[in-house]
């Protein structure tokens, strides 16, 4: 949740509030193709608390957004209008275009004249974006991701797709660069450097990916002060950026810490420009 604050001219974006909650609706889906009746209570009790703090604020407008485990989902659509029926919040099934384009957006601002594939790895999927001068000129959403890869583990299929289109689409970039979006990235990099580095090699991230393995589950939450939500999704994250890094052919990679929330934090400010809310 954001405050809009006028910044020169431009939208400032200042947080108010953040909530961070690890349903894993991914843990059904992407085994059982559907979402289960403990995970679809849990999800409506989370979307109430949510509504409840739409309200709290007396905020303008707000957009609500599921990712793979909900699209993926038999019944995902059901849930969402028992969502719609009990709280009255209206949530958007983005497919993978839609959640590609909105990170895009996200990390325009740190985009350059450089050739940049950005990698955006979630709980299912695996967003992809190519840039070369500034300008997006390819881009794809794979069914891979850390929690799909950890419950489900077979992901050859979609490497296979993905290796195929990371080789056509680079074939003639050179000197890429890596750009990560994600909670496991910002983490990697957390391990990596005490200082605030913008940028590291893939041999420091193939590093930091052996310091974690080497700790227990429960070590990793005392020593490495990670959530247990992300102790053990984040090396089948670092596995799927060194592996696009390596199809690729780059050499480092960068993590400007934003992400979804962004993107859609600015695609509503949009809509709230046409509809003359601001």
């Amino acid at each position: 949740m954001s405050n809009v604050l006028d910044n020169n001219g431009q939208p400032f974006f200042k947080r108010i509030e953040y909530i961070r909650f690890p349903l894993r609706l991914g843990h059904d889906v992407f085994t059982e193709q559907r979402i289960g009746v403990e995970g679809e209570v849990r999800f409506i009790k989370l979307m109430k608390i949510y509504k409840d703090l739409i309200d709290l604020y007396e905020t303008d407008a707000y957009m609500a957004c599921a990712t793979s485990a909900m699209r993926e989902s038999v019944n995902g659509a059901d849930v969402v209008a028992k969502v719609k029926a009990l709280t009255g919040l209206e949530i958007e099934v983005i497919d993978g275009a839609r959640e590609a384009e909105l990170i895009s957006n996200a990390i325009s601002a740190y985009i350059d004249y450089r050739n940049y594939l950005h990698i955006d790895v979630g709980g299912g999927s695996t967003e992809l974006n190519l840039y070369v001068n500034q300008e997006k000129v390819a881009a794809k959403s794979f069914a891979i991701g850390s929690v799909r890869k950890l419950e489900n583990g077979n992901t050859s299929a979609g490497w296979k797709d993905m290796k195929k289109w990371i080789k056509k689409n680079t074939e003639n970039v050179n000197d890429i660069i890596a750009i990560g979006t994600g909670g496991n990235i910002n983490k990697i990099f957390e391990i990596a450097t005490e200082k605030q580095a913008m940028t590291i090699s893939i041999e420091e991230v193939e590093r930091v990916k052996g310091i974690i393995e080497s700790y227990s589950m429960e070590e990793r939450e005392i020593a490495l002060r990670m959530n247990s939500d992300r102790a053990d999704v984040i090396i089948p994250a670092a596995e799927i950026y060194l592996g696009v890094m390596q199809i690729a052919h780059a050499k480092t990679i960068t993590a400007p810490d934003v992400g979804l929330r962004d993107g859609m934090l600015q695609a509503l400010f949009q809509r709230c420009i046409e509809k003359g809310i601001w």
